[in-house]
């Protein structure tokens, strides 16, 4: 054991928690894999700091914690999430009656500064999705996949998770296991469905030699790994004529939101579509659109046109010009005036 301001630390084993221990089983039946192996992660370090179990950690303890990784460098949004973490497992603590006050609910976090989604152009979501041609099994397989990731908005666990029987052809829906388990359907266009189509009649069979449920196959067989869809996109960014280090799966789902809201759509249908919990969420793709709304007001309102065009066969001058104009007449009868009266010897 040693000690990190006051607080023992265990700098050999795990401390043995089966508070902990029955929190993360709990969490499995509710949350994915990445999510509790994030939760124990985050929970063992915390564990590691105040050199007990979690059970008998005190208000002060977690705001040394949180102070220390401020210290470290740490971003607001890592601390924020281990500070989330701790959260949940107290709150779960208090709905069993282990303890009656919530030692992580006090803590104070940093404020952190909301990023606006990158997102790539129209033009650039095209070029990526025609980059994936081809008639073998894996070009058939990478149309499909970024066919959905654009067209559906699906985040890449979704869509590697999704399996045969998830996609309805004839409506061209498909259902999807989001977050928490919840379930939704999501409706996808004509190439998306056209995609998945070839892709399950010319291109799956020769990938399905271990007879898998999940939609999208590697070159082994074995369903499509989160990886190995990050590695399809990049290489169809960089035949697309794309930045491959700023294509990924996200920025997809990025564009299929902001694209969607520039084309009229209202954000509570595009929050149905993306599975978000909270609206606010959803909002911070208005913020992306509202460059083409600015561009749009400006060509539409007639007090908003900064640089009015005239017709060819428009005899008038340009209103600012015809502004100019009155004002220098009015100024120069002005001048006249003054001087006759300074000829005519006025007071």
């Amino acid at each position: 054991m040693s000690t990190r301001g006051g607080c023992a630390v265990s700098t050999t084993e795990p401390i043995r928690d089966p508070d902990l221990d029955g929190f993360l089983a709990l969490l499995a039946a509710r949350r994915s894999e990445r999510t509790v192996d994030a939760y124990r992660r985050d929970l063992r370090r915390l564990s590691s700091f105040v050199g007990k179990p979690l059970v008998q950690a005190t208000a002060e303890e977690l705001a040394r914690y949180t102070a220390g990784l401020r210290a470290d460098g740490l971003s607001a949004a890592t601390i924020a999430r281990r500070t989330a973490a701790a959260r949940s497992f107290y709150r779960h603590l208090q709905l069993l009656g282990t303890r009656s006050d919530n030692p992580a609910a006090e803590v104070a976090l940093p404020r952190r500064a909301r990023r606006l989604p990158r997102t790539l152009s129209a033009g650039e979501a095209e070029r990526l999705v025609a980059a994936a041609e081809g008639v073998g099994p894996r070009a058939l397989r990478d149309r499909a996949l970024v066919e959905l990731l654009y067209g559906g908005g699906l985040r890449v666990s979704e869509a590697v998770g999704l399996e045969k029987g998830a996609v309805d052809l004839d409506e061209r829906l498909v259902r999807v296991l989001g977050k928490g388990g919840k379930e939704r359907i999501v409706p996808v266009g004509r190439p998306a469905g056209e995609a998945v189509r070839r892709y399950l009649a010319k291109g799956r069979p020769f990938l399905d030699r271990r007879h898998r449920p999940e939609l999208f196959l590697n070159a082994k067989g074995g369903p499509l790994t989160r990886a190995g869809a990050f590695l399809i996109l990049r290489r169809l960014a960089e035949r697309a004529g794309l930045e491959p280090g700023r294509v990924h799966p996200h920025l997809l789902r990025h564009s299929f939101a902001t694209h969607l809201l520039e084309g009229g759509a209202d954000l509570r249908t595009v929050q149905e579509l993306l599975g978000h919990a909270d609206l606010g969420t959803t909002e911070l793709y208005t913020h992306v659109s509202d460059r083409l709304r600015r561009e749009l007001y400006y060509r539409a309102h007639p007090h908003a046109r900064r640089n009015p065009r005239r017709k060819a066969d428009d005899p008038r001058p340009a209103p600012d010009n015809l502004a100019v104009r009155r004002d220098g007449d009015r100024l120069a009868d002005d001048e006249r005036r003054a001087g006759e009266e300074r000829s005519r010897g006025a007071p």
